[in-house]
């Protein structure tokens, strides 16, 4: 248990817009099992994510500052993009996992994906009720990944085109505002 907490980044992308940058989506990854963390680590890292990986819930609760320990790292210059977890892990499981992030101001609008190798439909409904944004079967496959990438570029490229506009608007009224009072 030497390396329980490791961030690391490996981008391979030829693309050099803003949206490709490795810093974007920073991907916080939990599971017990050694075999799979170093699995979806290299899965992240292949696709050109910057990737934290913490061997249990309680670990990811402390990396995230929702531990109720004072000495837990500064939340507010955190970025994470997403958290995947595994759902049966000793201790407390994924879906607990979830339910705390989602309790969380400062975390609850981050995607959190469920990851489990048995197919459970109860467990699968329930964790997306919760708000998981998606459900995945082990093995976690390169084509989940990439599309879990994708989607959560295209949502913040939308978040970022919709604060632009909403400034462009603020800056048209407050520009209308300053003609008006001039006449």
């Amino acid at each position: 248990m030497a390396e329980v907490m490791r961030s690391e980044t490996l981008n391979i992308s030829n693309n050099t817009s803003s949206l490709a940058s490795p810093e974007l989506l920073h991907v916080l990854a939990v599971d017990d099992s050694i075999v799979d963390r170093k699995f979806i680590e290299r899965l992240l890292r292949v696709s050109s994510c910057k990737v934290t990986v913490v061997d249990s819930a309680t670990r990811a609760l402390q990396y995230l500052g929702l531990d109720g320990d004072n000495n837990s790292g500064g939340v507010e210059d955190l970025k994470i993009n997403l958290i995947m977890t595994d759902y049966s892990m000793p201790g407390m499981t994924g879906y607990e996992l979830l339910k705390k992030i989602k309790e969380s101001s400062a975390f609850r609008e981050i995607p959190v994906v469920i990851m489990s190798s048995e197919n459970i439909l109860p467990r699968i409904d329930r964790c997306l009720e919760e708000g998981a944004e998606d459900f995945l079967l082990k093995p976690v496959k390169l084509a989940d990944v990439k599309r879990l990438r994708d989607s959560l570029l295209k949502a913040e490229e939308r978040v970022f085109k919709n604060m632009m506009h909403k400034r462009e608007l603020e800056a048209n009224d407050i520009y209308s505002q300053l003609k008006r009072a001039k006449i």
